[in-house]
C-alpha cells in the first residue's frame, strides 16, 4: 500500500475481497486489493472485461459492500455504516457520472440537477440557485428548461456532470463517461473533466479507452481482481 501522505487518504482499501457465489464455486471479483487515493488525484482504472473494474467502482461508490477487508471513506470505515448512512455518504461524498447519463427523461436539465439536493432538505429557491450555477459552470446556462431528449449526447453528459457536482462531493466517480459519445464530443467532455481536476476535484474514472486514460495522472490496471500495475505520469 502507498504511504507517506500526511493528509488522511480520501479512499483506503485494505485487503479487500468481493466474493460472489456461483453455484458451488466462489469467484473473487476483487482479490485482496490494497489501494490509497489522496485528495485531488486524477485516476483511471483500466483492465479487461471481468478484471474487477465495475466491482471496485461499486465498492468505492458505496453501491456494494466488501466481503472481507476494510474500506475507509474520508477516514470512516464503510463497513460500520448502516444502509441509511451509506445512502447519505453516496449523496454527500460521491458524485456519479455514468456512460448512459441516467437522467430523468421527463424532467428539465434544471430539475435533474436539483434532484440530489432534495434529499438534503435545502429550500427550493436555494436548490434552484445552486443547480443553475452548476449548469452555467458546464456551459448549459441557456438550456435550463430543456429535457434530455432536446439535448445532444454531449449536452446530456454535461447535465450529468453538473448533477454529480452540485452537492460538492469529495469524489467524482465517472464510469465510461465518454462511452456513448463521438470523438469530438468526447474531447469536449474530457476537457471539462480536466478543468474540474485542475480546480481541485478528486476524480476516479473507469475506462477501457487508452486515450481517455491518458488524461489521468495515475493509471491503475486491474487483472483478475488484483492490481496488476499502478503507475503515475511523469508530467
Amino acid at each position: 500500500m502507498q504511504s507517506g501522505n500526511k493528509e488522511t487518504p480520501v479512499i483506503q482499501l485494505q485487503n479487500v475481497y468481493r466474493t460472489y457465489e456461483m453455484g458451488d464455486q466462489s469467484l473473487n471479483a476483487l482479490d485482496g486489493v490494497d489501494l490509497e487515493i489522496s485528495r485531488n488525484e486524477y485516476i483511471a482504472i483500466i483492465g479487461a472485461s471481468g478484471s474487477g473494474k465495475s466491482t471496485i467502482m461499486n465498492i468505492i461508490g458505496c453501491l456494494d459492500r466488501v466481503t472481507s477487508g476494510d474500506y475507509w471513506l474520508n477516514g470512516t470505515n464503510v463497513g460500520d455504516m448502516s444502509e441509511a448512512d451509506l445512502a447519505k455518504a453516496r449523496n454527500r461524498e460521491i458524485g456519479f457520472v455514468f456512460q448512459s447519463f441516467n437522467l430523468l427523461a421527463r424532467a428539465s436539465a434544471l430539475k435533474n440537477v436539483m434532484q440530489p439536493l432534495v434529499y438534503r432538505q435545502i429550500p427550493r429557491p436555494e436548490r434552484k440557485r445552486i443547480a443553475t450555477e452548476a449548469l452555467e459552470h458546464v456551459g448549459l446556462g441557456d438550456r435550463l428548461d430543456s429535457r434530455p431528449n432536446q439535448l445532444s449526447g454531449g449536452q446530456r453528459q454535461r447535465v450529468a456532470i453538473a448533477r454529480a457536482l452540485v452537492g460538492q462531493p469529495a469524489i467524482l466517480l465517472a464510469d465510461e463517461p465518454t462511452g456513448n459519445l463521438d470523438s469530438k464530443t468526447s474531447k469536449e467532455i474530457m476537457g471539462l473533466i480536466d478543468q474540474l481536476h485542475e480546480k481541485g476535484q478528486t476524480i476516479i474514472m473507469v475506462t477501457h479507452e487508452p486515450d481517455i486514460a491518458a488524461h489521468c495522472e495515475r493509471v491503475i490496471d486491474l487483472a483478475d481482481g488484483k492490481i496488476d500495475s499502478d503507475t503515475r505520469s511523469v508530467n
